[in-house]
């Protein structure tokens, strides 16, 4: 139910940014979207703060948290780069743009896949994103999903004002995400580690600051090139934990 819930809130959020937001000026909207930019920062930062999780420390050692992470980022990457899932993301968004909405040209489309990826990269890299769907998983509620739900709401409403359906059309990438993190959870139980929950934690949060710096437009990150990272720091965990 935490996911659905999630589905509902970023499809009426952003329902409420297209019929509304457009009555708002450019100066506003794009004073919003710097705003969600400079948040999704320090999310980002407070995320990286797991790499001095005690669980996740005491598991690979003190300074190997930071070099897992690093390497990570650098496989995941060079994984997600050869498979172009960035590229795949877009033109999942173009396709999308195609069947939803009615605009033409080049532009239109251009923003309904900006919406599309920024939004589901937002609303499906946050800590909030793995831990609530693992948590509803394991029978401990919903709580952490329903905070999210709240704040997707206020999230999607912003960035559908000024970037359209695409926003909306993100609740797909949720709902597929967090629903696989739920069933995961289900038919893992309670074998995941604290310390490989903070290394997933800890790369989400730095692939948020990619994100961040998109919506600033200060460097267009490739971060849907980068998703790899967060399966592989769990692996790399695992392994340096067994080692040690």
């Amino acid at each position: 139910m935490g996911t659905v819930i999630n589905v509902v809130a970023i499809l009426v959020g952003s329902t409420f940014g297209v019929l509304f937001g457009g009555r708002l000026p450019e100066r506003t909207t794009r004073t919003v979207t710097d705003a969600l930019g400079l948040t999704t920062l320090v999310i980002g930062g407070l995320n990286v703060m797991a790499l001095q999780d005690p669980d996740y420390v005491a598991a690979t050692g003190s300074g190997v948290t930071l070099l897992i992470v690093l390497g990570a980022l650098l496989v995941g990457g060079i994984a997600g780069s050869l498979a172009r899932i960035e590229d795949r993301l877009e033109g999942i968004g173009g396709w999308l743009q195609g069947r939803f909405e009615r605009g033409d040209g080049p532009s239109s489309r251009a923003r309904f896949v900006e919406g599309f990826v920024d939004a589901s990269l937002i609303f499906c890299i946050g800590p909030l994103a793995v831990l609530g769907s693992l948590s509803d998983g394991l029978g401990r509620g919903i709580d952490q999903l329903a905070l999210k739900s709240t704040l997707d709401a206020f999230a999607s409403l912003a960035f559908a004002a000024s970037l359209g359906w695409g926003v909306a059309a993100s609740a797909l990438s949720v709902g597929v995400w967090q629903g696989l993190l739920t069933v995961l959870a289900v038919l893992l139980g309670s074998l995941l580690p604290p310390a490989v929950v903070a290394a997933t934690t800890a790369t989400g949060g730095i692939l948020l600051l990619g994100v961040g710096l998109r919506l600033l437009h200060i460097r267009e990150v490739p971060v849907g090139d980068l998703l790899p990272a967060l399966v592989v720091a769990p692996v790399l965990t695992v392994l340096v934990s067994a080692i040690r």
